[in-house]
């Protein structure tokens, strides 16, 4: 069975007092920090940079989890500080040149994923799976933290689930980005997903420490 793992977006920490979250984020044992890279052409906003990244990777030894909100991902994934064990997504929705993209994470021994936005059918990605490590199914629209999740992308989770489970991809994992609260959480892990992207809806919850809103959201997957 897949271990359940915790991926907090950083691009709802508290950029000013960032080094202490990250202390805080360790102590707690966090999988990954999920790095949501937009381009401002693909999706409609900018957040962090390659060199943002750099600045964070100096301060922690927790593995990256990049998700590539941008045009061309595969002509880009060079431009990022990849190391061995970080996971690095990409959308089937930009992507041109998908094995591209994978041999190119791969060669850094790094996991390669496909995201799949919120009206996008998991057919896409199926063909691909012989190479992915992981699969990230979207439940809000890509863009901006804090969105009401999209319900009509729920049923994918199980559906990905299902089929990697019966067509011999059981090791591959499935992580679920959008409104993973509490509550929404125990419903992705209950139709299949074992990594979740954490932001200002439980691990960056306003009105809970690091430490408080990890604990609940643990105890909602587990």
């Amino acid at each position: 069975m897949l271990k359940n793992k915790i991926s907090p977006s950083m691009m709802c920490a508290d950029l000013f007092n960032l080094y202490s979250q990250l202390k805080e984020l360790e102590v707690n044992n966090i999988e990954y920090l999920h790095m949501d890279i937009m381009d401002g052409v693909f999706v409609p906003n900018i957040t962090l940079s390659n060199d943002i990244c750099k600045q964070i990777r100096k301060h922690t030894s927790i593995p990256f989890d990049y998700h590539l909100m941008i045009t061309n991902p595969e002509n880009k994934v060079d431009w990022f500080e990849i190391k061995e064990n970080d996971m690095v997504s990409a959308h089937i929705e930009a992507l041109n040149d998908v094995e591209m993209f994978v041999n190119k994470v791969h060669s850094y021994k790094a996991k390669a994923g496909i995201a799949i936005s919120p009206d996008t059918p998991i057919n896409g990605v199926l063909k691909y799976l012989e190479k992915l490590d992981f699969v990230l199914i979207m439940t809000v629209y890509p863009g901006f933290a804090g969105q009401k999740l999209v319900e009509h992308a729920m049923p994918k989770i199980k559906e990905m689930r299902d089929y990697l489970d019966k067509n011999g991809y059981e090791s591959i994992e499935l992580e679920v980005d959008g409104n993973v609260s509490f509550i929404n959480a125990t419903r992705m892990k209950d139709l299949g997903a074992n990594i979740f992207v954490a932001g200002s809806s439980s691990v960056f919850k306003k009105d809970l420490t690091i430490t408080e809103g990890t604990a609940q959201l643990r105890k909602s997957i587990n």
